[in-house]
């Protein structure tokens, strides 16, 4: 009994710990986000998923997405480690009307949101925070710089944001770190 028991939990841990084929996993938009031709109000969005895989049981992947007033697509900012293993660097920015796609898989959650004159103000602060992040070559899962060190950075940079990341961004409190 205690052997088929052991083999059933085994079995069980195994199939949860696959984490699937991540080229075929949903990138598809959740649907959260002000689409950019109907919202002409400047949009400052920040999200969060569970990470790819067996991370996402006790880590999410967080990042930032800007609209100013009137424009028809959004720049989101994330840091994605598997760049650097390509010899690129972690921090990407890229032009969408869908800044809300799941991450692989795993649905977004928005953790942020702002919108009108309040957004308009700090979006040119959240950019010019960009160029300057530290670690925009650099990733490490653990401790960091990671894909959450970014956001938590950014918030600390543009403090009026009022960021609060989710306590399962793991990797934020390396944005405290003295450089």
């Amino acid at each position: 009994m205690v052997k088929n028991l052991i083999i059933f939990i085994s079995c069980a841990l195994l199939i949860a710990c696959s984490s699937g084929d991540w080229r075929t996993a949903s990138r598809e938009p959740a649907g959260i986000a002000p689409h950019p031709t109907t919202e002409k109000a400047a949009v400052i969005e920040v999200y969060a998923a569970d990470a790819f895989g067996w991370r996402g049981w006790f880590a999410v992947h967080t990042w930032i997405a800007v609209k100013p007033e009137g424009a028809a697509e959004y720049t989101v900012h994330e840091v994605v480690g598997w760049r650097v293993n390509r010899g690129q660097p972690a921090l990407y920015s890229y032009q969408t009307a869908t800044p809300d796609r799941y991450w692989y898989g795993a649905k977004p959650e928005k953790i942020l949101s702002l919108q009108g004159e309040q957004a308009a103000a700090l979006i040119p602060r959240i950019n010019e925070a960009v160029t300057r992040y530290p670690w925009a070559n650099e990733y490490e899962a653990v401790p960091g710089p990671n894909s959450n060190t970014f956001p938590a950075w950014i918030g600390l940079q543009v403090p009026e944001l009022g960021l609060q990341l989710p306590f399962s961004a793991i990797g934020s409190g390396y944005a405290d770190n003295d450089l």
